[in-house]
């Protein structure tokens, strides 16, 4: 009678512990990256991508945010893995309004969804091919970088002594 409960509890426990915006990878490409796209222009529309990175600028626009993002892997929690070497940069086109305060530079998102086209743009001076990602969905990574990198578990007995 008890082990279904403790099965439910340990379950529920796993499920609580999870970080991150676990995305669907059986409908996405997860081995093409956003460098791979811009060197070879038009050549992967339509495909579906979960991407990350770290946020270099927002634009608000009428109808929709653009975010420019340095893409790094992913690692087992869809979470950047800024410690890897980066992978290009590409835009994520969002329909509607993100607050670029929340959306600043530095901070860290994975997004999933459809590459567009590419955009011709520039770093600094420097001449660049942007893949644009139209974004079904954004996932914005916490600021202090606390999520959780797997299943975490804490098993003790507490004291307290006090006068």
């Amino acid at each position: 009678m008890l082990r279904p409960f403790l099965i439910a509890a340990v379950l529920l426990g796993l499920t609580a512990c999870a970080g991150g915006p676990r995305y669907d990878t059986r409908a996405a490409t997860t081995d093409l990256t956003a460098a791979q796209v811009s060197a070879a222009p038009g050549t992967h529309l339509g495909t579906q991508v979960i991407w990350g990175g770290v946020i270099v600028a927002t634009r608000n626009l009428t109808d929709y945010t653009e975010i420019e993002v340095l893409a790094y892997p992913l690692d087992r929690n869809q979470r950047p893995d800024t410690g890897s070497g980066e992978q290009g940069r590409f835009l994520a086109r969002y329909s509607g309004y993100l607050e670029s305060v929340d959306y600043a530079p530095g901070r860290r998102l994975t997004a999933r969804g459809r590459v567009e086209q590419t955009v011709a743009g520039k770093v600094g001076d420097a001449p660049y091919t942007f893949p644009l990602l139209q974004a079904a969905d954004i996932y914005l990574w916490p600021r202090d970088g606390s999520a959780p990198s797997g299943p975490q578990f804490q098993f003790g007995i507490g004291v307290i002594f006090s006068r």
